[in-house]
């Protein structure tokens, strides 16, 4: 990275301008790519007081004269921090389109939602005129990332079109929404503070316009960054996830207030770095998992979900084979599934066609050897609250030597058996933990599956 020295530099402070060019020079070289106007196009607004960069919230000072700054040294912290992150293009997270939640956007306090912006801005019709009167509102960047040169938009058979983005850069987004949360809580209560302390002003002068504490330079009575005036510095980082909702139901517990409140100061409970944003619960059970973060939330759910009908996406070979037992354990929090030793239907169904059948899959001549053809789909009659009717059926789509061709059929108390043997091999420690004997407090029937309409044709997860 380069270190030329930037004008319109004072006391550690450069212009917005500079800072645009700062940022753009010092992250050339990462993996994920970055975007001019960081500082100065939206949806940045440095009058609020800070700008994101990456997962980073940056100050902005306005200097004499009205000029808006930010410290020299907070911009190359933050292209640093990008300089670390690792993006694999082909571990692909779907992000939109999905159904509205309702009151998913009640929480005004983060203004970047980056989900909502991603996916909204798509599915505007194109056009030359359109896009020429859209120019000057429409985002050019999120947190100081170029987005447009990674999103991936995948369309099949006419349906309407699906928007993706690697992992990485949801992680660090996701960090950028939290850390933006964190900041705007922090400069409120600051500010409540500053006005229940400071005496009324005269009456003959109008009070001066309040800026966010994060503005103000540092008196000469703060110690240390805990006990700046900088709400960036007030933001403890999120606390691990030691099993406090462990037995509870969502359905009570997503109906206490400061539930939401209370979730976010927690570190994703399976990837353990990003901030948590969901609380996972199991939908067939009722109860609560653990909180997680949306990568790690969105990597459980397969490519397309009907009523009983799913596509069994890549990825479930992490969730089986090289993060099988720390998955495996994630999705025993649940009472019900530990008490069964089993997973909720679809998950079953999804490593019933993965795993037992994997051998039947057909594979074809390739570049390096043999390839496993077409796409992997379960699907299933009946309900896992009737084991005896339900019968779970393996097929591949897109195959050349016959599409749709059936590979198995499965009932499902055999596929729970086998999935209790496998899982006595993978993860003993995660099978020990689990059997008959620990029913106590249970209902006597499992639950039916839960509608869930946090996302479009998700409702078994």
């Amino acid at each position: 990275m380069s270190e030329r020295v930037m004008p319109s530099r004072t006391d550690g402070l450069i212009t917005l301008g500079a800072a645009d060019a700062l940022w753009v020079e010092m992250t050339a070289g990462s993996a994920v790519p970055t975007a001019s106007g960081a500082f100065t196009r939206p949806p940045a607004h440095p009058r609020a007081g800070y700008v994101l960069l990456g997962g980073r919230v940056v100050a902005t000072v306005r200097a004499s004269g009205g000029h808006w700054s930010v410290p020299e040294a907070e911009v190359r912290r933050a292209a640093a921090e990008l300089h670390a992150v690792r993006m694999d293009r082909q571990d692909l997270v779907r992000i939109g389109p999905f159904r509205a939640a309702p009151g998913q956007e009640r929480d005004e306090e983060t203004p970047l939602r980056w989900r909502r912006r991603l996916t909204e801005e798509p599915r505007e019709p194109g056009g030359p005129e359109r896009a020429a009167r859209r120019e000057a509102v429409r985002p050019y960047h999120l947190a100081g990332i170029d987005w447009r040169r990674i999103l991936v938009e995948r369309t099949r058979d006419g349906t309407r079109p699906t928007w993706w983005l690697p992992r990485a850069v949801v992680r660090l987004l996701d960090a950028a929404e939290h850390a933006e949360t964190q900041w705007v809580r922090a400069a409120r209560t600051c500010r409540a503070s500053a006005a229940a302390t400071e005496p009324p002003s005269h009456p003959r002068h109008a009070p001066e316009p309040s800026h966010p504490p994060q503005a103000r330079p540092r008196q000469a009575g703060d110690r240390g960054e805990g006990r700046t005036t900088n709400p960036e510095g007030r933001t403890a980082p999120p606390r691990p996830y030691n099993g406090e909702l462990t037995g509870q139901l969502y359905s009570v517990l997503s109906r206490k207030p400061g539930t939401s409140r209370r979730m976010a100061g927690w570190a994703c409970a399976v990837c353990r770095t990003a901030p948590a944003a969901v609380l996972d619960h199991c939908h067939e059970h009722g109860y609560v998992r653990a909180p997680v973060c949306q990568s790690c939330n969105t990597q459980e759910r397969p490519d397309h979900l009907y009523s009983n009908d799913i596509r069994v996406a890549n990825r479930y070979t992490r969730l089986f084979h090289t993060d099988a037992d720390h998955w495996l354990r994630h999705w025993h929090r649940c009472p019900g599934c530990r008490a069964r030793t089993t997973l909720p239907l679809p998950h079953l169904a999804a490593w019933t066609a993965h795993t037992a059948c994997r051998s039947l899959r057909p594979t074809h001549p390739a570049s390096r050897g043999r390839a496993p053809c077409g796409v992997l789909r379960v699907s299933w009659t009946g309900s896992q609250n009737a084991p005896r009717s339900c019968l779970l059926t393996v097929a591949v789509d897109f195959c050349p030597s016959g599409e749709h061709r059936v590979l198995a059929r499965v009932p499902y108390r055999e596929a729970a058996e086998r999935f209790r043997v496998w899982l006595a091999e993978t993860a003993p420690a995660v099978a020990a933990a689990a059997g008959p004997d620990r029913l106590d407090g249970l209902p006597a029937e499992i639950r039916p599956v839960i509608a869930d309409t946090s996302g479009e044709g998700l409702a078994l997860f």
